[in-house]
């Protein structure tokens, strides 16, 4: 598993999820690019509140990372 920086705050108690400009933080990426790999199924997010925002599990964040390491 490849460890990630979590934003201030986070605790895997906590549940806290992460936005998409906190994951486009960690992964060094455009916040559009966050909401493609999203759409496309590459990254799991899940849609909250009545805007239908987006959220990231910090777990799901690291196994993508780890995903694309290795290939």
């Amino acid at each position: 598993m490849v460890a990630i920086h979590h934003p201030a705050g986070y605790h895997p108690s906590n549940g806290k999820m992460l936005t998409v400009s906190e994951v486009a933080h960690l992964l060094g990426a455009h916040m559009n690019s966050v909401r493609r790999w999203a759409d496309m199924g590459l990254l799991p997010s899940y849609r909250i509140g009545f805007r239908g925002d987006r959220r990231f599990r910090p777990d799901e964040i690291s196994n993508f990372l780890a995903s694309q390491k290795q290939g």
